[in-house]
């Protein structure tokens, strides 16, 4: 999947199960690695983690398809002006909220990226996340719903085990 405007980028692709041999865990047997690519004004940069169940893997779509109906709400920051994703999954590595709409029907959507996924200058010495990184797209509801149709095809080879 890849969600890009003239600006910014981010390619999303599961890759592998974390764990190829199944080993009757829920979890550890769903587990998948993603890879992403991100292009920012500030830089870019590539990370490969497992982050998504493969259950939470398949929301993305529906909900970058919701974006594109424009019955996802906008998500605000808190009294603080702290960002919290609007669809967020059990490792908190990538995640997704809606910025706004225009009235076009363009969304601008924020892909929240934390940990391993977040950009080297703003990770710690030992590899932490200092704080959460966010990405802003704007899109229309083509990309998006094209984004989405990716995201499925590339899941394809993943069922849940």
């Amino acid at each position: 999947m890849f969600l890009n405007d003239l600006s910014s980028s981010v390619g999303l692709r599961p890759v592998r199960y974390q764990f190829a041999c199944v080993r009757g865990d829920s979890y550890d047997d769903n587990w998948l690695v993603v890879d992403g690519a991100v292009m920012t004004p500030e830089g870019g940069w590539s990370f490969a983690e497992p982050c998504l169940l493969t259950d939470e893997a398949r929301q993305v779509s529906g909900w970058l398809r919701a974006v594109a109906a424009g019955t996802v709400a906008v998500t605000e920051p808190d009294a603080d002006g702290e960002l919290s994703p609007g669809m967020s999954f059990i490792e908190p590595v990538v995640a997704f909220s809606l910025v706004g709409r225009s009235e076009g029907g363009t969304a601008v959507i924020r892909v929240h990226l934390s940990l391993e996924a977040a950009p080297p200058w703003r990770q710690g010495d030992d590899g932490a996340d200092v704080c959460q990184y966010a990405v802003e797209v704007r899109m229309d509801a083509a990309a998006l719903l094209h984004a989405a149709d990716q995201w499925d095809l590339s899941l394809a080879p993943f069922p849940s085990r």
